[in-house]
């Protein structure tokens, strides 16, 4: 189960740890669920605010060091018993599906995402507040590595060129088509990448589609290839993760993420397919 309801979650929420993905800390500041540490996209989930940071190198959002943010797992009061939930305001998408694969990744298996969201927690009933909870200092999370398959630019390389394998682009089709391009200096799309857009993975309430809806979407999206040979971007690594989180919905785990994705790819200098 990676999903929680707002309604299972109002009856738990005094039991877990909550963690708000939503990107910056001004809807946070502003009001966020009782009890609910926040994670900064920028500063907690990537080095995107790292004075070093490029692009061209990882994307606009690389993952942190993997001691780095077990330090900070462990400053939001998390151990590995903990039941953590993570919430955002978009369907999981920004970013609560990033922070729930790196928790995952890190090895903590016990975390679920908010089906629906924010929206869905006010709907049933659960209230907001400004105060930010104090957490207890523990040893940072044990952890070594990132424990879930990732690919990089040169592994992409090579198996978008191998009909063994598929490579999905999960941005909106405006951009893979490269119509629009609102983030990164170049328009276009990795050559050989299909396309399927994260929100397709959401009903119209916000909410995920139902399990066998999800599966038979992906199923026909590989059309007899296993998702083991299956390798995930999007933009910058971050609403890929949500797709990564419709698999496993589905029950179609072991796809590999790109995290560096279209924002690293497009400054690589390789081959691409312009808008």
């Amino acid at each position: 189960m990676s999903l929680i309801s707002a309604s299972r979650l109002r009856a738990f929420a005094s039991s877990v740890r909550l963690l708000d993905a939503r990107p910056g800390p001004e809807d946070y500041a502003a009001g966020h669920l009782a009890g609910a540490c926040h994670a900064d996209l920028n500063r907690d989930l990537s080095t995107a605010t790292d004075a070093d940071h490029d692009p061209a190198r990882g994307g606009r959002h690389p993952l942190p060091p993997v001691a780095r943010f077990a330090a900070q797992v462990a400053a939001w009061g998390i151990t590995p018993a903990s039941q953590v939930v993570v919430y955002d305001a978009s369907g999981g998408g920004n970013a609560a599906a990033r922070l729930w694969w790196m928790l995952r990744a890190l090895g903590h298996r016990q975390v679920l995402v908010l089906d629906g969201g924010l929206a869905a927690a006010l709907a049933e009933g659960l209230t907001l507040s400004t105060d930010c909870p104090a957490t207890a200092a523990l040893p940072p999370y044990p952890a070594v590595d990132w424990t879930l398959p990732q690919v990089d630019a040169e592994a992409v390389e090579t198996l978008r060129n191998d009909p063994t394998w598929k490579l999905v682009d999960v941005r909106s089709a405006e951009r893979w088509r490269g119509d629009t391009e609102p983030f990164d200096p170049v328009a276009g799309h990795i050559p050989g990448a299909l396309n399927l857009a994260w929100n397709e993975n959401l009903a119209a309430d916000g909410r995920f589609k139902a399990p066998e809806l999800l599966r038979a979407q992906y199923l026909a999206l590989l059309a007899g290839t296993p998702t083991e040979r299956l390798a995930v971007h999007c933009g910058s690594g971050v609403t890929v993760c949500q797709t990564l989180l419709a698999l496993e919905v589905a029950g179609l785990p072991g796809a590999s993420v790109y995290m560096g994705s279209w924002s690293e790819w497009c400054r690589s200098g390789r081959d691409r397919i312009p808008g």
